[in-house]
Protein backbone atom coordinates (compact mmCIF):
# COMPACT_ATOMS: atom_id res chain seq x y z
CA UNK A 1 0.00 0.00 0.00
CA UNK A 2 1.33 3.62 -0.49
CA UNK A 3 0.38 6.59 1.62
CA UNK A 4 0.13 10.23 0.41
CA UNK A 5 0.14 13.43 2.21
CA UNK A 6 0.52 17.33 1.64
CA UNK A 7 4.75 18.38 1.37
CA UNK A 8 7.73 19.66 -1.07
CA UNK A 9 11.19 19.50 -2.51
CA UNK A 10 18.50 21.54 -8.12
CA UNK A 11 19.31 19.04 -10.21
CA UNK A 12 22.51 17.43 -8.07
CA UNK A 13 23.45 14.48 -6.39
CA UNK A 14 23.92 14.29 -2.44
CA UNK A 15 28.08 14.42 -3.60
CA UNK A 16 27.54 17.64 -5.85
CA UNK A 17 27.96 21.05 -3.85
CA UNK A 18 25.39 21.48 -0.87
CA UNK A 19 23.57 23.74 -2.09
CA UNK A 20 21.60 24.79 -5.24
CA UNK A 21 19.32 27.94 -6.02
CA UNK A 22 17.60 29.23 -9.10
CA UNK A 23 16.04 31.96 -10.46
CA UNK A 24 12.72 33.07 -10.74
CA UNK A 25 9.43 32.94 -12.25
CA UNK A 26 8.13 36.11 -13.57
CA UNK A 27 5.19 36.63 -10.96
CA UNK A 28 2.74 37.22 -14.37
CA UNK A 29 3.20 33.45 -15.60
CA UNK A 30 1.52 32.09 -12.08
CA UNK A 31 -1.87 31.11 -11.57
CA UNK A 32 -2.23 31.41 -7.68
CA UNK A 33 1.54 31.60 -4.92
CA UNK A 34 3.10 28.44 -4.76
CA UNK A 35 6.07 29.19 -1.96
CA UNK A 36 6.84 26.58 0.24
CA UNK A 37 9.96 25.14 2.48
CA UNK A 38 10.22 21.44 3.40
CA UNK A 39 12.42 18.84 4.70
CA UNK A 40 12.87 14.98 4.48
CA UNK A 41 15.41 13.15 6.50
CA UNK A 42 16.05 9.70 8.10
CA UNK A 43 16.98 7.99 11.52
CA UNK A 44 19.29 4.91 10.80
CA UNK A 45 18.98 4.43 14.31
CA UNK A 46 15.25 3.97 13.97
CA UNK A 47 14.58 2.75 10.55
CA UNK A 48 12.17 5.64 10.35
CA UNK A 49 12.15 8.09 7.16
CA UNK A 50 9.93 10.96 6.84
CA UNK A 51 9.35 14.77 6.15
CA UNK A 52 7.65 17.78 7.32
CA UNK A 53 6.43 21.48 5.45
CA UNK A 54 5.14 24.62 6.00
CA UNK A 55 2.97 27.21 4.21
CA UNK A 56 1.57 30.06 3.09
CA UNK A 57 -0.76 28.24 1.49
CA UNK A 58 -4.10 26.40 2.90
CA UNK A 59 -3.40 22.30 3.71
CA UNK A 60 -0.17 22.14 2.37
CA UNK A 61 -0.10 18.59 3.49
CA UNK A 62 -2.76 17.96 0.92
CA UNK A 63 0.43 17.58 -1.87
CA UNK A 64 3.54 17.61 -1.03
CA UNK A 65 4.47 14.45 0.93
CA UNK A 66 4.21 11.49 0.44
CA UNK A 67 5.82 8.10 1.51
CA UNK A 68 5.87 4.16 1.63
CA UNK A 69 6.90 1.93 4.22
CA UNK A 70 9.96 0.22 2.61
CA UNK A 71 10.90 2.39 0.44
CA UNK A 72 10.91 6.01 0.44
CA UNK A 73 9.37 9.28 0.79
CA UNK A 74 9.07 12.22 -1.43
CA UNK A 75 8.61 16.44 -1.67
CA UNK A 76 7.00 17.91 -4.31
CA UNK A 77 6.42 21.56 -4.29
CA UNK A 78 6.88 24.90 -6.17
CA UNK A 79 5.21 24.92 -9.35
CA UNK A 80 3.84 21.79 -8.22
CA UNK A 81 2.56 18.76 -10.14
CA UNK A 82 1.23 16.28 -7.85
CA UNK A 83 1.45 13.37 -10.08
CA UNK A 84 5.14 13.42 -9.59
CA UNK A 85 4.37 11.90 -5.66
CA UNK A 86 2.67 8.63 -6.87
CA UNK A 87 5.03 8.04 -10.08
CA UNK A 88 8.26 8.38 -7.80
CA UNK A 89 6.82 5.93 -5.21
CA UNK A 90 6.01 3.90 -8.03
CA UNK A 91 9.41 4.08 -9.05
CA UNK A 92 11.45 3.46 -5.81
CA UNK A 93 9.23 0.32 -5.43
CA UNK A 94 10.99 -0.91 -8.58
CA UNK A 95 14.07 -0.65 -6.75
CA UNK A 96 15.29 2.83 -8.74
CA UNK A 97 17.72 5.30 -6.67
CA UNK A 98 16.49 8.18 -4.94
CA UNK A 99 18.58 9.86 -8.65
CA UNK A 100 17.00 7.65 -10.88
CA UNK A 101 13.63 8.67 -9.69
CA UNK A 102 14.25 12.24 -10.13
CA UNK A 103 15.53 12.07 -13.15
CA UNK A 104 13.33 9.83 -14.65
CA UNK A 105 10.00 12.08 -13.46
CA UNK A 106 11.46 14.94 -14.70
CA UNK A 107 12.44 13.40 -18.09
CA UNK A 108 8.80 11.91 -18.71
CA UNK A 109 7.29 15.52 -17.31
CA UNK A 110 6.15 16.52 -21.00
CA UNK A 111 5.03 20.09 -19.27
CA UNK A 112 1.60 20.57 -20.40
CA UNK A 113 1.19 24.09 -18.90
CA UNK A 114 4.37 25.49 -19.78
CA UNK A 115 3.13 28.96 -19.49
CA UNK A 116 1.01 29.15 -16.45
CA UNK A 117 2.45 26.21 -14.54
CA UNK A 118 6.19 25.33 -16.02
CA UNK A 119 7.91 22.05 -15.44
CA UNK A 120 11.22 24.93 -15.22
CA UNK A 121 9.47 26.00 -11.79
CA UNK A 122 9.21 22.55 -10.21
CA UNK A 123 10.96 21.64 -6.86
CA UNK A 124 11.27 17.99 -6.24
CA UNK A 125 13.43 15.58 -3.58
CA UNK A 126 13.68 12.17 -2.87
CA UNK A 127 14.89 9.87 0.06
CA UNK A 128 15.24 6.46 -0.64
CA UNK A 129 15.11 3.62 2.25
CA UNK A 130 18.97 3.04 1.81
CA UNK A 131 19.30 6.70 3.16
CA UNK A 132 20.32 8.50 -0.40
CA UNK A 133 18.85 11.38 -1.13
CA UNK A 134 18.37 13.82 -4.52
CA UNK A 135 16.87 16.98 -5.03
CA UNK A 136 16.22 19.20 -7.97
CA UNK A 137 15.40 22.93 -8.12
CA UNK A 138 14.09 23.99 -11.36
CA UNK A 139 15.97 26.90 -12.91
CA UNK A 140 12.63 28.99 -12.75
CA UNK A 141 11.78 28.35 -9.46
CA UNK A 142 9.88 31.43 -7.64
CA UNK A 143 12.52 33.22 -5.57
CA UNK A 144 14.11 32.10 -3.53
CA UNK A 145 14.51 28.96 -4.47
CA UNK A 146 16.98 25.97 -3.52
CA UNK A 147 17.88 23.21 -1.21
CA UNK A 148 20.94 21.98 1.15
CA UNK A 149 21.39 18.53 2.33
CA UNK A 150 23.01 17.41 5.71
CA UNK A 151 26.51 16.59 6.32
CA UNK A 152 27.43 12.86 7.25
CA UNK A 153 26.48 11.10 9.14
CA UNK A 154 23.26 13.27 8.84
CA UNK A 155 20.33 12.32 6.10
CA UNK A 156 18.71 15.11 5.27
CA UNK A 157 17.67 17.74 2.45
CA UNK A 158 15.83 20.97 3.19
CA UNK A 159 14.42 22.31 0.38
CA UNK A 160 12.32 26.00 -0.65
CA UNK A 161 10.61 28.16 -2.63
CA UNK A 162 9.69 31.87 -2.18
CA UNK A 163 11.41 31.98 1.10
CA UNK A 164 13.29 34.92 2.62
CA UNK A 165 16.45 33.25 1.14
CA UNK A 166 19.37 31.03 1.68
CA UNK A 167 19.71 31.62 5.32
CA UNK A 168 16.31 29.39 5.91
CA UNK A 169 17.71 26.01 4.29
CA UNK A 170 20.81 26.68 5.87
CA UNK A 171 19.04 26.75 9.40
CA UNK A 172 16.85 23.89 8.33
CA UNK A 173 19.48 21.56 8.31
CA UNK A 174 21.98 22.99 11.54
CA UNK A 175 18.71 22.64 13.66
CA UNK A 176 18.35 18.86 12.21
CA UNK A 177 21.88 18.25 12.81
CA UNK A 178 21.83 19.72 16.45
CA UNK A 179 18.65 18.08 17.69
CA UNK A 180 18.61 14.71 19.44
CA UNK A 181 15.37 12.90 19.80
CA UNK A 182 12.91 11.41 17.83
CA UNK A 183 12.60 12.01 13.78
CA UNK A 184 8.59 13.84 14.44
CA UNK A 185 10.72 16.05 16.76
CA UNK A 186 14.26 16.44 14.74
CA UNK A 187 11.67 17.35 11.84
CA UNK A 188 9.92 20.24 13.37
CA UNK A 189 13.05 21.32 14.98
CA UNK A 190 14.03 22.20 11.68
CA UNK A 191 10.69 23.80 10.55
CA UNK A 192 10.95 26.04 13.27
CA UNK A 193 15.11 27.37 12.26
CA UNK A 194 13.81 27.49 8.42
CA UNK A 195 10.92 29.86 10.16
CA UNK A 196 13.44 31.88 12.55
CA UNK A 197 15.45 32.71 9.40
CA UNK A 198 12.46 33.97 7.65
CA UNK A 199 10.77 31.07 6.64
CA UNK A 200 8.04 31.77 3.17
CA UNK A 201 8.33 35.22 2.44
CA UNK A 202 3.87 35.58 2.72
CA UNK A 203 4.13 34.16 6.16
CA UNK A 204 2.60 31.41 7.45
CA UNK A 205 -0.75 29.03 7.46
CA UNK A 206 -0.22 24.85 6.77
CA UNK A 207 1.74 22.80 8.09
CA UNK A 208 2.61 18.94 7.98
CA UNK A 209 4.43 15.70 8.81
CA UNK A 210 4.38 12.14 7.19
CA UNK A 211 6.73 9.56 9.10
CA UNK A 212 6.81 5.71 7.80
CA UNK A 213 9.65 3.24 8.57
CA UNK A 214 12.20 1.81 6.01
CA UNK A 215 10.35 -1.59 7.06
CA UNK A 216 6.85 -2.79 6.13
CA UNK A 217 4.07 -2.82 8.75
CA UNK A 218 5.78 -1.07 11.32
CA UNK A 219 3.33 1.45 12.12
CA UNK A 220 0.94 2.19 14.93
CA UNK A 221 -1.74 -0.29 14.48
CA UNK A 222 -1.92 -3.19 13.06
CA UNK A 223 -1.38 -3.90 9.11
CA UNK A 224 -0.63 -0.20 9.15
CA UNK A 225 2.67 1.44 7.52
CA UNK A 226 2.68 4.90 8.58
CA UNK A 227 4.18 5.93 12.06
CA UNK A 228 3.10 9.53 12.15
CA UNK A 229 0.61 11.66 10.07
CA UNK A 230 -0.03 15.03 11.22
CA UNK A 231 -1.77 17.93 9.32
CA UNK A 232 -2.51 21.09 10.09
CA UNK A 233 -4.07 23.09 7.33
CA UNK A 234 -5.00 26.63 8.73
CA UNK A 235 -3.16 28.42 12.04
CA UNK A 236 -1.48 31.80 12.57
CA UNK A 237 1.08 29.85 13.97
CA UNK A 238 1.20 25.82 12.11
CA UNK A 239 4.28 24.68 13.13
CA UNK A 240 3.61 25.86 16.90
CA UNK A 241 0.79 23.79 16.44
CA UNK A 242 2.48 20.72 14.86
CA UNK A 243 4.93 21.10 18.31
CA UNK A 244 2.27 20.44 19.91
CA UNK A 245 0.76 17.41 18.11
CA UNK A 246 4.21 15.60 17.76
CA UNK A 247 4.72 16.18 21.34
CA UNK A 248 1.44 14.76 22.54
CA UNK A 249 1.93 11.91 19.85
CA UNK A 250 -0.05 8.80 22.15
CA UNK A 251 2.92 5.41 22.01
CA UNK A 252 1.52 2.92 19.35
CA UNK A 253 2.03 -0.85 19.72
CA UNK A 254 5.39 -1.69 18.79
CA UNK A 255 5.50 -4.56 16.24
CA UNK A 256 7.85 -7.31 16.21
CA UNK A 257 11.11 -6.86 14.24
CA UNK A 258 10.12 -3.10 13.77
Amino acid sequence: MHLRTITLASLMAVTLPAQSQRSALPADTLKWPTGTFSILAMDPATGEIGGAVQSRVFSVGNGVLWAEAGFGVVATQAIIDVSYGPQALELLRKGLSAEQVVRQVLASDTDPDSVGWAKAGRQFAVLDAKGTLFAHTGPKASEWAGNKYCLAPHKCSAQGNILAGSAVVDSMVAAFERTEGPLRLRLVAALEGGQRAGGDKRGQQSAAMLIVSTKKNCGIWLHNDVILRLQVDDSPEPIKELRRLAENRAAGRKAAGC
